[in-house]
This record gives C-alpha cells, structure tokens and sequence, in this order.
C-alpha cells in the first residue's frame, strides 16, 4: 500500500539523545502514520543553522543517500569539505570511503532527505573519537579498549565443573 506524506503533515522535531551541537530535527509524519521500514529507512531531516548532522562517522553494513531539499549545507568526507545545496544528491557506500558529516554554515535552515538501507543491524564508527556503535540495540565502545578473542577465558574446565559438566 502507498502511503504519501504530504508538506502540510511535516512536523520536524528535535532528535531525541541529541547533544549541543548535533541538534538536528526529525519529521515525525512517517512515524505518526505508523510506517516502519524492514529494509530501506527515511527520514526528513532539518539541520539549523550552526548545527552538525551527527559525528563524522561511517557505517560498516549500510549505504546512505541524502537529497538536499532545501538550503545548503558544508559536507566533510575523507576527500574534504564541499558545499552541498538543494537539488544535490550525495551517496555514501558503506566503509570508510563512504565516511561523512553535514554542517550548516548558513544562517537559514537545511532540509534534506535521508535514506538508508538497513539489514537489521550495524556498526558506526566514528574516526575522530575511535569509537563503535551497534545497532539496533545503541551500545557504544572506544575501540581503543578492543579486547582478543580468547582474552578472558581462562580457567573453563572449572567453570564446566560447577555447572555439573565433565571437565576432562
């Protein structure tokens, strides 16, 4: 079934776990009219004046394409900055190649349309602090704190021991 959300029906509100900075505002008509993408999520985002998108980050299992609408905004990539304005599309693979961040260096609000595909889980990494992210479930790490494979597992005929299994 096609669902249409209409301009009138557009109301942006502020993301929720937002920090200074990363203020950006998201139209919550997708979710009022109860649609919930499986595989190709959306959204329509309204960045402020002064505002960044989100930390300079890439994703490891997802492709994103942002269609400025309305407004310009600064992209930062690996190649560096350009100026994105309304009508530009802009692909991100997934990897570091497909690294990015929005910053709105006018004085006038930037609208642009979001789309991601989403297999039921990623990972984010963001260069600039060294750390992860995995969704869905949000949980955040400093991959300087990577641990090793078998760090940690020690001791494991004692451990089969005490939940009554044979250890030899």
């Amino acid at each position: 079934m096609a669902t249409i959300l209409k301009p009138a029906q557009r109301e942006f509100q502020e993301s929720p776990n937002k920090i200074d900075n990363y203020r950006v505002f998201t139209d919550m008509s997708r979710i009022k009219k109860g649609i919930n993408p499986e595989n190709l999520n959306f959204d329509l985002r309204q960045l402020n004046p002064g505002q960044y998108s989100a930390p300079y980050h890439f994703h490891r299992y997802a492709e994103e394409l942002f269609m400025i609408i309305s407004g310009s905004a600064t992209l930062r990539t690996p190649n560096g900055l350009e100026i994105v304005t309304s009508g530009d599309l802009i692909f991100f693979e997934k990897g570091e190649t497909g690294a990015h961040q929005l910053y709105n260096h006018t004085t006038e609000a930037c609208t642009y349309l979001d789309i991601r595909t989403y297999l039921g889980y990623d990972i984010a990494e963001y260069p600039d602090s060294d750390k992860i992210l995995l969704a869905p479930s949000y949980e955040i790490f400093n991959k300087a704190s990577q641990a090793g494979y078998f760090d940690g597992e020690t001791e494991i005929k004692d451990k089969w021991k005490q939940i009554g299994g044979k250890a030899d």
